[in-house]
C-alpha cells in the first residue's frame, strides 16, 4: 500500500473515531424542552435583537479567534456565539490592512460577532460605522477588559471603566452608531483595577443606562491579569444589580465548570477563553452539560491530528494561500493541541518549526494515532497565568473618576498609536 493510501486510510479512521467520540456539532437545546431529571436547566440568551439558543460564547483572543478557529469551535459547539479577535478603532479609521482582514468571516459562521477597542468616543463611533458599512455583523462587543500594560497605560482596556464619564461616552457612542440596525451591543469589563479600586457594579449600571444589551464580566481584577482564581461571586452580584443579561467569564475549563458558574451566579451565559485553546471540542462538552449529559472529551492523538490538519487548511485560506504565514500563525495552536501527548521533544519541535502543508502533514503522519494523553494535563488550565501584577496607568489616573481636560488631551493624542498592529 502506498504512503498516500495509508494516509487516507488513517484520516478516514480518525474521522470515524471522531464521530464515535461525539466530537461533532451538538444539537442546541430548545426553549421550553424538558431537561433530564436532575439536569440544570438553561435558557436561550437574548441580547437585544440577537438570540443564542445555547448560552455560551467564545471570548475574543488576539491571534487566536480568527475565523478558522471560530469555525472549528462552532462545528463542535453548535448554537453559541464565537467572537472575532479585538480590532482597534484607530486601525479601522486609518484603513489598516490587517484590521480589515480581521473583519473577514467564513460563510459557515451563523453569527458574525467582533470586538472593538478604543478610548476616544468619536473614534469608536466612526469605527463602528465603518464596520456596519463593510460587513454584515450581528454583534459588537466593546473591550474594557484587556489588562495588557501597553493598553492600560494609555487608559484603555480594563483601566478605562475607572473614568465613569469616559466609559459612558464610549458605550454611548457605539450605541449611537448602531441605531437603526439589528445589532447587539455588549461591554466586557473586569472587577476593577485591583481589590482597592473596584468598578464592576458602577460600570455595569452605566453600560445598561447607555443602552448596552448585555455585560460580560471577567471575574478578575486588572492586577490579577490571568492568574489566581476568578471571583465568581462578583458575577452574581452584578447579575442581581442589572436588568440586562450578564455573561460570566473566568475559569471555564469543562462542561461542568460552565454549569457550576451558571448555577452559582445566576448568570445568563458563559464566555470561554483560554479553556478552548487547543480544545475546540470543549464547546461540545459545554453543550452536552447544558443538556444534562456528562461528557468529557479526551481525544486520541489521531483525532487531534485530524483537527490540526483541518485547522491548518482553513488558516491557509485565511492567509490568502500563504502556507508559511499560516504555519507561523498556528505555532501556539500546535503547542496547545499537542499538550499532554507523549510524542517526544524532537517531534514536537519539528512540528512547531514546520513551514508548509507538506512538511507539517508529513510530520503529523508519523505520529501514532492511537496514543492517548495525560488526561489531567489535557483538561487542566490553559494559556497564560500569573499572579498580582503592577497595573500600568496614566499618571494620576486614580485621582478621580472623571477625566480632566489635560488627561483627555493626552489620552486621545496617544490613541493615534492604535492605528498599527
Amino acid at each position: 500500500m502506498s504512503q498516500p493510501e495509508k494516509s487516507e486510510l488513517r484520516k478516514e479512521r480518525n474521522r470515524q473515531t471522531l464521530l464515535k467520540a461525539k466530537i461533532v456539532p451538538s444539537s442546541c437545546p430548545q426553549e421550553g424542552a424538558p431537561s433530564p431529571e436532575g439536569a440544570f436547566s438553561v435558557k436561550p440568551l437574548h441580547l437585544g435583537p440577537l438570540t443564542l439558543e445555547t448560552p455560551m460564547l467564545l471570548s475574543p483572543m488576539a491571534g487566536v479567534t480568527n475565523w478558522p478557529f471560530r469555525v472549528l469551535c462552532q462545528r463542535f459547539g453548535g448554537g453559541g456565539m464565537y467572537v472575532a479577535e479585538m480590532i482597534t478603532s484607530r486601525a479601522l479609521i486609518a484603513g489598516n490592512e490587517k484590521a480589515f482582514q480581521l473583519l473577514s468571516f467564513s460563510p459557515e459562521e451563523r453569527i458574525h460577532s467582533l470586538q472593538l477597542y478604543g478610548v476616544n468616543p468619536k473614534a469608536v463611533y466612526l469605527a463602528a460605522k465603518i464596520v456596519l458599512d463593510r460587513v454584515k455583523v450581528d454583534h459588537i462587543g466593546l473591550n474594557f477588559g484587556c489588562p495588557v500594560p501597553k493598553i492600560t497605560r494609555r487608559g484603555g482596556g480594563s483601566a478605562l471603566p475607572w473614568k465613569y464619564d469616559l466609559f459612558a461616552k464610549v458605550v454611548g457612542a457605539a450605541k449611537k452608531a448602531c441605531e437603526g440596525s439589528q445589532i447587539a451591543l455588549t461591554a466586557k469589563i473586569r472587577i476593577g483595577i485591583d481589590e482597592d479600586h473596584k468598578t464592576y457594579l458602577e460600570a455595569g449600571k452605566i453600560a445598561e443606562q447607555e443602552g448596552a444589551d448585555g455585560v460580560i464580566l471577567h471575574a478578575r481584577t486588572c492586577a490579577q491579569y490571568y492568574g489566581g482564581h476568578s471571583q465568581w461571586g462578583t458575577i452574581g452580584e452584578l447579575k442581581r444589580s442589572l436588568s440586562i443579561p450578564v455573561i460570566g467569564n473566568g475559569d471555564i475549563f469543562s462542561g461542568q465548570d460552565a454549569v457550576d458558574m451558571m448555577r452559582e451566579t445566576g448568570c445568563d451565559a458563559v464566555a470561554v477563553g483560554r479553556g478552548s485553546q487547543g480544545r475546540p471540542w470543549l464547546f461540545s462538552d459545554i453543550s452536552a452539560a447544558f443538556r444534562g449529559e456528562k461528557q468529557v472529551t479526551v481525544p486520541l492523538l489521531g483525532e487531534v491530528v485530524s483537527c490540526i490538519e483541518e485547522h491548518f487548511s482553513m488558516m491557509v485560506k485565511f492567509m490568502d494561500g500563504n502556507e508559511e504565514r499560516a504555519a507561523r500563525a498556528m505555532r501556539s495552536h500546535f503547542g496547545w493541541y499537542l499538550r499532554g501527548y507523549p510524542i517526544g521533544g524532537e517531534a514536537r519541535s519539528a512540528i512547531m518549526q514546520s513551514s508548509s502543508r507538506e512538511e507539517l502533514f508529513s510530520l503529523l503522519d508519523g505520529l501514532d494515532p492511537d496514543l492517548g494523553p495525560n488526561e489531567e494535563t489535557v483538561t487542566s488550565t490553559r494559556g497564560r497565568s500569573g499572579f498580582q501584577k503592577k497595573v500600568h496607568l496614566p499618571y494620576g489616573w486614580l485621582d478621580s473618576h472623571n477625566l480632566t481636560e489635560k488627561e483627555e488631551e493626552e489620552l486621545f493624542g496617544l490613541d493615534v498609536l492604535d492605528a498599527s498592529y
